[in-house]
């Protein structure tokens, strides 16, 4: 067995208590060996978390990391009008070396901010899997299907190759990499096709991920037929447990108990919703309905960072302001969304630390100015903790980031590729 301590600092237990504590993992298997004083003293591999808190990795539950290369290009409109006059154009002239080098570069960024696992939905997504596979982190992976303007045949193309690429993803990196069928949205994808992935994502064992009552514009096609949409996703074999569906801002009561009924995830992006306005999801009434709610950053383009810290204070604060009560979706609750209950939506063994379970960390270092005094480590963890303060992050017990250095890939190359990548795409699309 080959051992690595993390040794010197507290550590964020499954009820969210705080002990003087070390972790224990094996690198070989990648699991939690043991949580703990005393555990040895001649490990393989030491990370000291002095004055540190060690927490279970960060999920980032739903995004799309080769739009970092859009980071910044297009802002400060609606959705609708974001996608089709903007992002939609632009995503045309997309290579295989864009999509592998924007995500490279929003790999490095969640990792550097303590994220270890991720659900990604974007095109080319072989190009997303080697990236992940070479960043060390663990992923659910779905090639985005659009319909919207194809003919029958294309149509039936396109699902088709969702599914297949998400069975052909499912494994890959090791076990890291779990597949996802992932048909953009309920109005993107026509209903006969939306049938046609669900089907797909049943028969390969894998889960739907897709985008659901994200404006009230996405919900209005089904109100004029007298339906809620996610009732007839529920009716036609859209909404079973494990699936992933993001936003879900526009839901009322019914929909909500839809939710919790079938064992679904929502994925809940707050900076995402309110950048474009589309509203805020009503997080406290799902999770009191019984629905398990995770937290995504959504895309670079539309948050437009992926530092998941950011995410978990936008779900606390927001929330709060949604109910007009200041006790709705407390720092536990946050806290909670970032780490086991994306770990739960994902399927992955992660979120929490305990023996057994894959070592996924990511050490925060206390001592700076704004993380002192330590009245309640919890609240700064959903208050006042930045990306930035992650000291080291580990993914399947292997250290991917030791005192802010990366150990996996070069920063700097990667950055600048990017940049490369990036100039050369807007120029493409603007001709």
């Amino acid at each position: 067995m080959t051992e690595l301590l993390v040794h010197g600092g507290g550590v964020l237990r499954p009820d969210l208590s705080v002990e003087r504590a070390d972790v224990l993992a094996d690198s070989e298997t990648g699991r939690i060996v043991d949580v703990g004083l005393g555990l040895t003293e001649s490990p393989a591999e030491r990370l000291d978390a002095t004055d540190s808190l060690v927490v279970p990795g960060l999920v980032n539950a739903h995004t799309h990391v080769s739009m970092t290369l859009l980071r910044g290009y297009a802002d400060d409109k609606p959705l609708d009008a974001w996608l089709r006059e903007d992002i939609w154009p632009v995503e045309a002239e997309l290579t295989a070396g864009d999509v592998r080098a924007g995500a490279r570069l929003g790999l490095v960024e969640m990792v550097k901010s303590g994220t270890t696992a991720v659900s990604d939905m974007y095109f080319r997504m072989g190009e997303v899997c080697d990236a992940v596979d070479e960043a060390g982190v663990r992923a659910r992976l779905g090639r985005g299907a659009v319909t919207v303007g194809s003919d029958d045949d294309e149509a039936r193309e396109e699902v088709r190759e969702t599914v297949e690429v998400a069975r052909a993803l499912d494994g890959r990196a090791d076990g890291r990499v779990r597949g996802a069928v992932c048909p953009h949205s309920l109005t993107t994808v026509d209903e006969e096709r939306l049938r046609q992935a669900a089907a797909g994502a049943r028969e390969a064992g894998l889960p739907l991920h897709y985008h659901a009552n994200e404006t009230t514009d996405e919900v209005a096609p089904y109100e004029d037929r007298g339906v809620r949409p996610l009732t007839w996703a529920r009716e036609e074999g859209l909404l079973e447990a494990g699936d992933l569906l993001a936003h879900c801002v526009h839901v009322d009561d019914e929909e909500i108990g839809h939710l919790a009924e079938a064992g679904a995830s929502v994925l809940h992006c707050p900076a995402s919703n309110m950048k474009l306005a589309s509203g805020v999801a009503p997080v406290q009434r799902m999770r009191e309905a019984g629905t398990r709610v995770a937290l995504g950053t959504d895309g670079p383009a539309s948050n437009n960072d992926l530092d998941l810290f950011d995410e978990v204070r936008d779900a606390a604060m927001v929330g709060k302001l949604a109910d007009g009560d200041a006790t709705a979706v407390p720092a536990e609750t946050a806290v909670e969304m970032a780490t086991a209950a994306g770990a739960d939506a994902l399927g992955f063994d992660v979120g929490r630390i305990e023996t057994g379970r894959l070592a996924d960390l990511a050490v925060i270092d206390l001592s700076a100015p704004h993380l002192v005094p330590e009245h309640d480590v919890v609240s700064h963890l959903a208050y006042a903790v930045r990306g930035s303060d992650v000291r080291h992050t580990v993914c399947d017990g292997r250290v991917l980031m030791r005192d802010r250095e990366l150990l996996a890939v070069d920063e700097q190359r990667v950055v600048c590729e990017a940049c490369e990548h990036a100039r050369a795409l807007v120029a493409r699309a603007e001709g």
